[in-house]
Order: structure tokens, then C-alpha cells, then sequence
């Protein structure tokens, strides 16, 4: 695939699947370097977006870049990302709950509102089908982040 920008810009594309080629291209790059994480606020303008894809790839690519983030960007957003706990979708709710743990790891100073927020959460608003996958998401999240008193 190509370079960076073109994947970012991919992330956007109607083509469902190649934009998802792209967010695991990104997905990679950031384990390995931090050449993704100067499209932080792209990612982080994601969470807004109507469409609900394009929102968990957001939440994705700022949890993988949460290793690189030195200028403390999710500090700056780490309330509108947790807001996606409860999205109007249950796959993103859970992908941004799975998430979490990551985010934990590479920011400890967030961990306290990572898990207050996770405490707060309220699967009930999903169907029935749904509510106890949510319900598991969020207490294996409560599990695997150390310090989640």
C-alpha cells in the first residue's frame, strides 16, 4: 500500500474495505513507529463523524497511537473518546471498551477516568441481545487495566 497520507485519506473512502485495508496499514505502522501519531487530530476529528465505521476507526488509530502521544493530545480528548463507551452503535461501544486497556497502559494518568467511565457505563440502552456482550466488554476492560480500583 502506499505512504501514510494516502492510508489516512483512505480511511474515509466509501469502499468499506479498502478503507479497512488502510486502517490495519496504520494499524501496523503505529506498533512499529511513530510516523502515524502527526495525524492524531484527524483521527481525533473521527469520533465525531456520523458514520459509525469511520468513528471505531478513529477510536482504533488512537488507541494504537497512544504510545506516541509525548504532547498529551488524548489527555486533551480523552472525554469526548469516552463518550463512545455508550455510542449510539454497540459494535463501536465495544470496539472503543476493548480499546481501553491500551490507552491505560500508555497513559496511567487516565486511568482513573478510563475506569470511572467504564463503572458509569450503562449497557441497558442496547438491545437485549447486545447488553451482555457490552456488559463482559466493559468488566474484562475493568480487569485488564492495572490500577482499576
Amino acid at each position: 500500500m502506499g505512504n501514510i497520507q494516502e492510508l489516512v485519506s483512505g480511511l474515509r473512502d466509501k469502499n468499506d474495505k479498502y478503507a479497512y485495508q488502510c486502517l490495519k496499514q496504520l494499524e501496523l505502522e503505529s506498533m512499529n513507529s511513530n510516523a502515524v501519531y502527526p495525524y492524531f487530530d484527524l483521527f481525533a476529528a473521527m469520533l465525531d463523524d456520523p458514520n459509525s465505521y469511520i468513528r471505531t476507526r478513529g477510536i482504533f488509530l488512537i488507541a494504537a497511537n497512544a504510545k506516541w502521544d509525548t504532547d498529551y493530545k488524548i489527555d486533551e480528548i480523552i472525554d469526548n473518546y469516552l463518550k463512545h463507551i455508550m455510542d449510539v452503535k454497540p459494535i463501536t461501544a465495544r470496539q472503543c471498551i476493548k480499546s481501553l486497556p491500551a490507552i491505560a497502559k500508555h497513559k496511567p494518568d487516565l486511568t482513573r477516568d478510563i475506569c470511572d467511565s467504564l463503572r458509569k457505563a450503562n449497557p441497558q440502552i442496547y438491545k437485549s441481545s447486545m447488553q451482555s456482550l457490552v456488559y463482559k466488554d466493559i468488566q474484562d476492560a475493568l480487569k485488564a487495566i492495572t490500577n482499576c480500583k
